[in-house]
């Protein structure tokens, strides 16, 4: 494997922007399409920026892929105006109705395909948390596949990664390649295209694969090949909130106040606007008023 043949390919996936109201369809199975907005998913555009900066220091090409309808296009010339050199879009209408396994033998024909040295994506969806697809895939595939990931780089003929872990410790792993990496979406600063680059962008030419492309036949893909039946949608629970029980010998009154306020006692501010000898002078009024000048002499 040589430097200038190094093949990176990115999944590219679309979310819905949490912030307009969801609602669900009236039988609770699915989302209303009308009102969503979608939006490239940010982790992926981090494992984008990941393989950028692989390729400019090591050389090596950038293809993009979408699973999706005709709406993705404009995420895939989005990564185009990154730097990418190749952008395809999967979609067929039997891909519905599919679940992580069905998505798994989609992108596992898509590997076999194009037989990338390195295959990147994001590690979490913004809208729907985890998405095993890829790693179902390249487990397929008897890939390596490793989580988490802030920072991948080439080492010698392989990969040297480091992750995240619990409680914010870091760990550096090698991989050898070809590979799987699921990048985090605080892993880098993600870089601005400039005018040109859009402007190409838009003008580039997309490849669109369908069923024919992919060769599967109707039972390895969509409905067909899913593992797990649809179930009904339900939004997630709220984290509760820890309040601090009110003192009993309080009246009703002021306990029900205490409940609607969490506990928290109200205290009130002041702002004084002072020269700077006068702000010190107070501040050291304040400071012994509350005894913390006391303190600090014994």
């Amino acid at each position: 494997m040589t430097e200038s043949k190094f093949n990176i390919v990115v999944l590219l996936r679309e979310t819905c922007d949490p912030n307009p109201p969801v609602r669900l369809t009236a039988d609770g199975y699915g989302v209303r399409e009308r009102g969503l907005r979608y939006l490239a998913n940010p982790a992926d555009l981090a494992a984008l920026e990941q393989a950028m900066q692989l390729v400019e220091f090591g050389g090596g090409e950038v293809t993009l892929v979408a699973v999706g309808p005709q709406r993705l296009d404009d995420i895939l010339r989005l990564g185009l105006s990154y730097g990418a050199k190749r952008a395809i879009r999967v979609w067929d209408g039997h891909f519905q109705g599919a679940d992580a396994a069905a998505s798994a033998q989609v992108l596992g024909r898509i590997l076999e395909i194009l037989a990338p040295d390195l295959v990147l994506t994001g590690s979490r969806l913004l809208d729907r948390g985890d998405d095993p697809a890829l790693a179902l895939a390249a487990a397929r595939q008897g890939l390596p596949c490793v989580n988490a990931a802030v920072e991948v780089l080439r080492k010698d003929q392989g990969l040297q990664i480091l992750r995240k872990c619990d409680r914010g410790a870091r760990q550096k792993i090698t991989a050898s390649l070809p590979a799987a990496v699921l990048v985090e979406a605080d892993s880098c600063e993600l870089r601005y295209p400039d005018q040109p680059a859009v402007m190409q962008s838009l003008a580039a030419e997309l490849e669109y694969w369908g069923r024919a492309e992919l060769g599967l036949p109707v039972t390895d893909f969509g409905a067909g090949a899913a593992l797990l039946d649809k179930g009904r949608c339900a939004f997630p629970r709220p984290n509760p909130q820890r309040t601090v029980t009110p003192d009993a010998n309080l009246p009703a009154f002021e306990r029900i106040l205490a409940l609607l306020s969490g506990g928290l006692k109200a205290r009130e501010g002041k702002v004084h606007t002072l020269s700077v000898e006068q702000t010190v002078e107070k501040l050291m009024q304040i400071f012994a008023s509350e005894g913390l000048l006391g303190q600090s002499e014994q």
